[in-house]
């Protein structure tokens, strides 16, 4: 009886930490090539995503660096009233920071019904398509980065209207994320996705 039980707690807490291992943020996250070394098993759905929307590595890595620091359950921080914590600014939640409602768009128009934001397969994926769906919606051709990183935080319908305009503290950001693209590409040359 008491074999069974150690066995029992055993398989539990492998597996416990097994699903903590597995979705563990990276520690070297400004190197696309030490990052892809720690994470080898992200290289075959990044390349996936890259070959299926026509989408730089690069760009993707670069905004789901900005969006999450490639956390699988990257929430944004709660508000406070008087110091208290309160909701959350909105639904965004995991590697690709997606909103319910752009996630649910995604699973429909991507045909991933099971996708899950807290997976960076699924999160890769979903950065690729909103890049490849800015380029036919907004014309944004998918090597602009600064410019589809604003698509991204803005929303489409956002963008169009030009919402980042008054946004200093935005373009700084997406001047940033164009920035660690262009880092990301030339570290990614120099290793190769493999």
């Amino acid at each position: 009886m008491q074999k069974s039980v150690w066995l029992i707690l055993f398989i539990a807490s492998t597996l416990i930490l097994t699903g903590c291992a597995s979705t563990a943020k990276p520690k070297r996250v400004h190197n696309a090539c030490e990052l892809l070394a720690e994470k080898p098993a992200w290289k075959k759905p990044l390349r996936r995503a890259a070959k299926k929307w026509k989408v730089q590595p690069s760009v993707m890595l670069a905004i789901m660096y900005q969006e999450s620091a490639f956390k699988a359950r990257a929430k944004p921080p709660r508000k406070r009233f008087l110091g208290i914590p309160t909701r959350r600014p909105s639904s965004a939640y995991g590697f690709a920071q997606a909103i319910d409602s752009t996630w649910k768009l995604y699973k429909r128009d991507a045909n991933n019904w099971f996708a899950k934001r807290n997976k960076f397969a699924d999160a890769i994926d979903f950065v690729g398509w909103y890049i490849n769906q800015t380029r036919a919606r907004l014309k944004i051709p998918a090597d602009d980065v600064y410019r589809n990183y604003l698509a991204y935080h803005e929303g489409w319908g956002g963008y169009a209207k030009r919402s980042y305009e008054g946004k200093r503290w935005l373009k700084s950001v997406a001047k940033r994320v164009a920035n660690q693209a262009d880092r990301y590409r030339a570290q990614l040359t120099l290793c190769a996705l493999g």
